[in-house]
């Protein structure tokens, strides 16, 4: 079994999950079958972008410094599984996941390949992405105790780890959003950490 050091990765990975907050384009124009509002419905509306791309602001409240950390950069996705994740300040990394395989690159150029279903919190946090994005509400419920509450036009998603090592780093994701369009997201982590990202629509 091979054994990793999650806490080294946990910062970067945690920005992944803000994928979620891709804006939503590429939505056809077409007529939509109405269903009851729930879980369901929600993972139907923000399933249907085929690819997003935004700009990112993540602020990360740590309790060992005296004011919170700021990190810019963008965010891509596009279906059915391929993430991207590159930070351009304070310093240059990126996290790439497709299929089974996750690429880590560091502010030196160094980079370290992962397969997802060897290392089972680091597939957590993929499917938590994933999940929503492709409407996979079998899959996210595989890995979180999910609690949806308000309506279409302002909603609250929140992801309870199900997974005993994840739980060791995470308390509960909260994402915020109104239509097919995530605004928000917060990651509380169990030592009291957290992390809250907004994304701006790209322009390009």
């Amino acid at each position: 079994m091979l054994l990793v050091n999650w806490r080294p990765f946990f910062r970067l990975l945690a920005g992944l999950i803000l994928a979620l907050v891709l804006p939503r384009f590429c939505i056809a124009e077409e007529a939509r079958t109405v269903q009851p509002w729930g879980l369901e419905a929600l993972m139907a509306e923000l399933g249907r972008v085929q690819h997003s791309k935004a700009r990112f602001v993540e602020r990360k409240y740590l309790k060992i410094l005296t004011k919170p950390l700021e990190l810019t950069g963008t965010l891509e996705y596009r279906a059915p599984d391929r993430l991207e994740r590159h930070t351009l300040t304070p310093q240059r990394e990126s996290f790439v996941v497709e299929g089974d395989r996750v690429v880590l690159e560091n502010a030196q150029g160094r980079r370290r390949t992962l397969q997802l279903q060897d290392n089972t919190v680091l597939w957590a946090f993929v499917e938590s992405i994933r999940s929503t994005l492709s409407g996979d509400a079998g899959m996210l419920n595989r890995f979180y105790a999910v609690m949806l509450e308000g309506d279409l036009a302002k909603w609250r998603l929140s992801l309870t780890p199900k997974e005993l090592r994840m739980r060791s780093f995470i308390s509960v994701i909260q994402i915020g959003g109104s239509g097919s369009k995530v605004d928000s997201v917060e990651i509380q982590e169990t030592q009291g950490d957290r992390s809250v990202m907004t994304v701006h629509e790209d322009g390009s």
